[in-house]
């Protein structure tokens, strides 16, 4: 029979976009369907004058490429370890957390208690209970470790006497810096201060950051960066897993640790504490992160995230184009798993500049690459996969030098682009550690967790008011 449709005598070609039902049917007879992933833009269309603005504006190609050939360049060193007061200039009384500026009314619990804790060490009071009477005095002057080239896990909270790591990129100058990793559980970061996590602080004070100062200045400068690129081909993807980073880390100083003439008895407890902390590294790719997204900073049109950050209390954005403006939004509670009998009554909002990983394209955004992260913040290792392809939607470009094998080396999604993001409805994933609501608690589980869409929605309006008008011709 002559003149009978393809439709008719050809297999179909099915692609199906949006709602699955569709081609859960046809998948269900047989039929190959082609999923295609789709999102209204976000904002309900309260967005679209704003996105079409940016859309057109005639300086953000150029303005991305320069932002994100910026980033890509930067090669970031460990050149130090010193005293936060003399790194940062930090004296009596000041204190650094993460995220954006937030006052002590507004403070989350566990900032409130790395705050107590960072008083007690500091000797500015002599408990806890103390230092809350004169932190809710304004003894103390609070500021964000963004504001100082520095970034704090959790809380992240920098007091003068803390020792920090300091990174430097050889071709800039520029350096940044972090504080050492306590490990985890009741941890300062977390908002823990019992004595125990006093004492801590003191021996890294008093032994660690010494020994590791001289392992570094005698070792000469650390590649963080090529550290970062073969962590990610070993299982480790930088934000919750840095099991391969940090024994790489301790491979590259053990010879000049144990080599540095320092009693046997302290060198021995110091491999002990950072081989035993599987989270070590995490303080060093921070630094290395901020570091390259510092650099992507201050180009007009440009629409490229270069922080993102959480104080426990609000979610904050910057943007490469808009200056040093934060963008915020009440920080969102995570998804995930908790120990012992903890649960999500216990845990406070999202909370920490460890998001500077994701912004600089690792932590969530290369899940893929370490499947195991699934069994400590939950998911599954098709979740992962997912995950890590869904990001390249909202990026701007693939980082040659950190490479995922699972995704037959693809570089990792880079450059979290604003207007991506809008027109997407595709938010960041992230993932991290849960804090506990009420000072004192410590760590209380790890998950997943992404920024509020609001944070992207108030940068796109700032970047269309900043946009040249629309032609009318």
């Amino acid at each position: 029979m002559s003149g009978e449709s393809a439709l008719l005598t050809t297999d179909p070609s099915v692609v199906s976009v949006g709602a699955g039902m569709f081609a859960d049917a046809l998948a269900a007879q047989a039929v190959p369907v082609t999923r295609v992933g789709f999102r209204p833009p976000m904002g309900d269309g309260s967005l679209d004058d704003a996105l079409v603005r940016v859309l057109a504006d005639p300086r953000r190609a150029a303005a991305n490429a320069t932002a994100v050939e910026r980033v890509l360049a930067v090669r970031p060193q460990l050149v130090d370890v010193r005293p936060a007061g003399e790194a940062l200039g930090l004296e009596a009384g000041d204190f650094l957390h993460a995220g954006p500026p937030v006052d002590w009314e507004r403070a989350s619990g566990p900032l409130r208690g790395a705050l107590m804790g960072a008083m007690v060490f500091e000797g500015l009071a002599a408990d806890p209970d103390a230092a809350e009477r004169a932190l809710a005095s304004g003894a103390a002057r609070l500021d964000s470790c963004h504001h100082h080239a520095a970034v704090g896990p959790m809380a992240g909270v920098i007091s003068p006497s803390m020792w920090v790591f300091e990174l430097a990129d050889p071709a800039t100058g520029r350096r940044s810096w972090c504080s050492l990793n306590e490990g985890l559980g009741r941890v300062l970061r977390y908002g823990a201060y019992g004595p125990e996590v006093i004492d801590r602080l003191r021996w890294m004070s008093a032994v660690l950051g010494p020994l590791l100062r001289d392992a570094v200045r005698a070792h000469g400068p650390v590649d963080i960066g090529a550290i970062v690129a073969q962590m990610l081909q070993m299982g480790d993807e930088g934000h919750n897993r840095n099991r391969a980073g940090t024994l790489m880390l301790l491979r590259e100083v053990l010879p000049e640790l144990v080599g540095g003439g320092a009693p046997a008895s302290d060198v021995a407890e110091a491999v002990r504490f950072v081989s035993g902390n599987d989270h070590f590294f995490l303080n060093l790719v921070m630094p290395g992160a901020k570091l390259m997204m510092d650099a992507g900073r201050d180009v007009p049109g440009s629409t490229m995230v270069v922080a993102m950050a959480r104080n426990g209390t609000d979610f904050g954005v910057q943007v490469s184009g808009t200056g040093d403006t934060w963008f915020t939004a009440p920080a969102e509670l995570p998804d995930g798993l908790y120990l012992g009998s903890y649960g999500p009554d216990d845990a406070n909002p999202d909370i920490g500049d460890s998001t500077i990983a994701e912004t600089a394209g690792i932590g969530g955004f290369v899940m893929a690459t370490a499947p195991a992260i699934v069994r400590f913040v939950g998911g599954d290792v098709d979740f992962a996969l997912a995950t890590s392809r869904s990001m390249y939607e909202i990026t701007l470009a693939e980082n040659p030098a950190f490479q995922l094998p699972i995704l037959d080396f693809r570089g990792a999604p880079t450059g979290i682009d604003v207007a991506g993001v809008v027109r997407t409805g595709v938010l960041p994933q992230i993932n991290t550690g849960m804090a506990g609501r009420v000072p004192g608690t410590g760590q209380v589980g790890a998950g997943l967790v992404n920024p509020p869409a609001r944070c992207f929605a108030l940068a796109m309006a700032a970047l269309a008011e900043a946009a040249p008008p629309l032609s009318t011709r």
